[in-house]
This record gives C-alpha cells, structure tokens and sequence, in this order.
C-alpha cells in the first residue's frame, strides 16, 4: 500500500481517538462500553497507520517518533481514566491537549 493509505488511516484514526476520547470525559457511564471499544479500535488503526508509515518511509527510530509514541499511549489510556476519575475530567482534558499538541509538533518540526 501507498504511504498516502497509512497517513490517511493514522490522521483519520487519531481524529476518532481524540474525539471520543473528550466525548469519555463528558458521557454517561452507560456509554462506557461503547466509547471504549471505539477508542480501542481506533489506537489500534493509529498504531497501524502509524508503523506502516515509518515502513514506507524508512525514516528508522529517530527521537521524535518515540516521543509520538509516548503520545499515542497517553491519549490511548485517557478515555479510561476519564470514566474512572469523573472529577478530573478538567484536568484530564488539559492533558489530552498537551499530547496532541506535542505529537503534532514532533511530526512537523522533527527536532531530534
């Protein structure tokens, strides 16, 4: 496959992941079940995404992709921590933000 497949299904794959992750924070615990399949299904659509663009691109393991990874299992773990710790969610939030933002920056600037 081409790396525009890999880069399309990583991007659409964090966008579900990011989205439902807030929407944990917010939701009823009812929907528990659900939110967490998606966001399962979708870290695992990253992941693949993700690695299959490394392939593709041979770029190796430079600092910037580890830093991504510790991004991705962040953001991947926060809709479970959101249903368990309702009173963070604020906070839970702010950290969410903070890891998109760095993974976005990491793979724009590359700096190491």
């Amino acid at each position: 496959m081409s790396p525009t497949f890999y880069y399309i299904l990583h991007v659409l794959s964090i966008l579900v992941l990011t989205g439902y992750t807030f929407y944990a924070f917010a939701a009823a615990p009812e929907s528990r079940k659900k939110v967490l399949m998606i966001t399962g299904i979708a870290s695992l659509l990253a992941l693949v995404g993700g690695f299959g663009l490394q392939a593709k691109l041979q770029t190796g393991w430079p600092g910037w992709f580890v830093v991504k990874l510790v991004c991705w299992l962040g953001l991947s773990a926060l809709a479970g921590i959101g249903y368990k710790r309702r009173g963070a969610a604020g906070t839970l939030a702010v950290v969410a933000v903070a890891l998109v933002a760095t993974a976005v920056v990491m793979v724009y600037t590359k700096p190491f």
